[in-house]
C-alpha cells in the first residue's frame, strides 16, 4: 500500500510577515499535492477578530476548511489558547482516523506546544499511528520534547505497527534524528531518499532543515521540498511530501505476524 504524507506549517493561514490572509490559496494549493495524510502545524481553530476583520474569513475552523470534501476525516489539538482564539496542530486524512489524542508539552506558557496522535484505519485491517509535532524554539525545551515524544512512541505505538511522526521540529542544528533513530527506529524520510535533510525555511529560498517526515514500518520513494511560487505566498515554511510503501507487517520473537 502507498502512501503520500505532507507537512506544512501553515502560519495560522497568513503569508509571510501577516500580509496577506492566504487559506483560501492553500486549500487549493494543497488539494493539488494529492496527498493522503496532512500534517499541519499553526492552524487557527477560531480567531474571533480575524473573522470579523477579513470578510471571507472561513465560517469553519481552519481544519475542517481545509478537509472539506477532499479528505474524509480530520483531527484538531488545540495547543495555545488566547482572548480571539486558539491554534494547534492538525492530521487531515482521506482513511478514518479510529481515535485522537493531544499530549501537552509545552515547556512554559508562553510557548504552548503538543503532540496530537491519531490511529488511522487502513484497508486489510492495518493500523496506522501518525504524531504531528511542532517543537519549540529553545533546544533545551525541545530536548525535553523529543524525550517526551519517545515516551509516547514507547508507550502507546506497539512495534510490530506502522507509524509517521511528522512537523515543525525547530531543530536547525540537526541533533534530533541520531536520538529518534536510535531510541525509536525512526527514519527521515529525506535524510534516507536524499542523503541529507530538507531545507524548509524561508520559503521563499530555504535555508534552514527545520521540518521533518519521520517513518518507521515503510520504505520511501520520493521525497520532495515545494517551495517558491506559489508557496513561498501563501506560509513562511516550505512544504514537504514523502511517497512511501507500507512493508509487510513485522513478525514478532513467537514468529507471528503483528
Amino acid at each position: 500500500m502507498k502512501l503520500r504524507i505532507v507537512t506544512y506549517n501553515i502560519h495560522k493561514g497568513f503569508s509571510q510577515f501577516n500580509r496577506r490572509m492566504m487559506v483560501h490559496e492553500l486549500r487549493d494549493e494543497l488539494r493539488d499535492l494529492g496527498a493522503d495524510i496532512v500534517f499541519l502545524q499553526e492552524v487557527q481553530g477560531q480567531h474571533q477578530r480575524n473573522a470579523r476583520r477579513f470578510h471571507n474569513w472561513p465560517e469553519a475552523p481552519q481544519y475542517e476548511f481545509l478537509a472539506d470534501s477532499v479528505w474524509q476525516d480530520h483531527a484538531y489539538g488545540r495547543n495555545a489558547v488566547y482572548d480571539n482564539g486558539h491554534h494547534g496542530n492538525a492530521i487531515l486524512s482521506r482513511y478514518p482516523i479510529l481515535s485522537a489524542e493531544n499530549q501537552d508539552i509545552s515547556g512554559h506558557a508562553m510557548e504552548r506546544r503538543g503532540i496530537l496522535q491519531c490511529v488511522v484505519g487502513l484497508p486489510q485491517g492495518r493500523r496506522l499511528h501518525c504524531m504531528c509535532i511542532h517543537l519549540a524554539l529553545t533546544e533545551g525545551v525541545r530536548r525535553r520534547q523529543i524525550g517526551a515524544l519517545i515516551d509516547r512512541m514507547r508507550r502507546l505505538v506497539p512495534a510490530d505497527e506502522p507509524l509517521v511522526v511528522a512537523g515543525d521540529f525547530n531543530d536547525w542544528r540537526n541533533l534530533a534524528c541520531k536520538r529518534l533513530a536510535a531510541d525509536a527506529g525512526l527514519v527521515e524520510a529525506f535524510r534516507h531518499h536524499a542523503g541529507h535533510l530538507a531545507r524548509s525555511y524561508p520559503s521563499t529560498m530555504p535555508v534552514l532543515r527545520l521540518d521533518r517526515i519521520y517513518t518507521r514500518g515503510f520504505a520511501i520513494s520520493a521525497a520532495r521540498v515545494h517551495h517558491g511560487l506559489p508557496w513561498s505566498k501563501i506560509s513562511d515554511h516550505a512544504v514537504l511530501s514523502a511517497d512511501i510503501e507500507l512493508l509487510p507487517a513485522h513478525r514478532g520473537a513467537d514468529g507471528q505476524a503483528g
